[in-house]
């Protein structure tokens, strides 16, 4: 389920929009200092979005360690908050204890030994915060492969290995391929978040991709929501590019075509019936695709998702592309709807 307005969604995108504009101004500027302009608004996004108070009533004889412990928190509590999803307080308490031995962590509270904390360095710090945060889920990892990179978080202690293990697979065996099929400025850095309170079935949020606990343990051979899922990240249409159903039946209809165990998961594109409309979104929508690639203009799709991620897109499109007006499509998909669908398995 693709939620456009998540705030994480605004970073990633609103970031990679500034990278864009400074190389096309300036492309001279070295690859060094792009780099430092995109650290500093992620740095000055986190103080915007997030607040710490740092409780310490001897805080004049601290000023050099509660520097520390601000400037760790504004690069480690971000990561933290998006993985933790929606129920994440953006404004931190942090207070000072001998009850930990250094540091303590989760949504909205950080404990900090004030004894252990004193002689520590800035990476030291956020190193050991970092770890403090990580106690809040189930397990956590990073795998790589070929330049692309999984980090995989579960809140679930019950999620199953097998299905873990399937769906970082499922990853690595199709998100290079939707990359280079059909964005190639997409990011190869993706995380995915399995979370016991989200009660969807998954969303995609700038490079991040949260799935239902429940879900999963309903539908453990629906590995290829992750298809879907990761065609949105390659997508990266941002804001008003085009409607929902145009967003969501793309998705589908990529999952269709490059999906690796459609028929494993019981996952089909409905048949057609006069009730239906191109604006229902997702299978149905990914169907008329399917139809129109076979029987209009091959390539069709991979245009009008190019024309989004410009924001090129308009109703218009379709004449341009195809001859016809959308509605006058659909009307002749009603009329002989018939396509032969193929889908894969393992």
């Amino acid at each position: 389920m693709y939620l456009a307005h998540v705030i994480f969604s605004m970073r990633y995108f609103l970031i990679r929009e500034i990278v864009l504009k400074l190389k096309t101004r300036y492309k001279m500027i070295k690859q060094t200092t792009l780099l430092a302009l995109l650290t500093l608004s992620i740095s000055g996004f986190a103080q915007r979005s997030y607040q710490i108070t740092i409780n310490d009533p001897d805080s004049a004889s601290h000023v050099e360690m509660n520097g520390k412990l601000k400037a760790a928190f504004f690069k480690v509590y971000p990561t933290f908050a998006q993985a933790d999803g929606y129920r994440t307080k953006r404004h931190v308490t942090l207070a000072f204890t001998n009850e930990v031995p250094d540091v303590a962590g989760k949504a909205g509270e950080i404990l900090v030994n004030k004894k252990w904390a004193e002689n520590k360095s800035q990476k030291n710090i956020e190193k050991a915060l970092f770890e403090a945060f990580k106690k809040n889920w189930n397990t956590y990892s990073v795998d790589k492969k070929k330049g692309y990179s999984l980090t995989f978080i579960s809140k679930d202690p019950n999620l199953d290995p097998a299905l873990r293990k399937k769906l970082i697979d499922t990853y690595f065996e199709i998100y290079p391929t939707l990359v280079k099929t059909f964005n190639d400025k997409s990011t190869h850095d993706v995380l995915f978040v399995v979370d016991t309170a989200y009660k969807a079935v998954a969303e995609a949020s700038g490079n991040r991709i949260l799935f239902s606990a429940g879900y999963l343990k309903a539908h453990p051979t629906d590995i290829d929501v992750v298809t879907h899922e990761t065609m949105h990240i390659v997508q990266g249409y941002g804001y008003s590019a085009g409607p929902v159903w145009l967003t969501e039946g793309i998705a589908d209809h990529v999952r269709y075509k490059y999906g690796v165990d459609n028929i494993g998961s019981k996952w089909s594109l409905p048949a057609y019936n006069e009730k239906q409309s191109y604006k229902n979104s997702y299978r149905i929508t990914a169907r008329f695709f399917a139809w129109l690639e076979a029987q209009v203009k091959p390539g069709l799709i991979a245009n009008l998702d190019r024309q989004l991620r410009a924001h090129q897109y308009t109703e218009q499109s379709w004449v341009s592309l195809t001859g016809k007006t959308i509605d006058q499509l659909w009307d002749d998909y009603s009329k002989n709807p018939v396509v032969e669908l193929k889908y894969s398995s393992k």
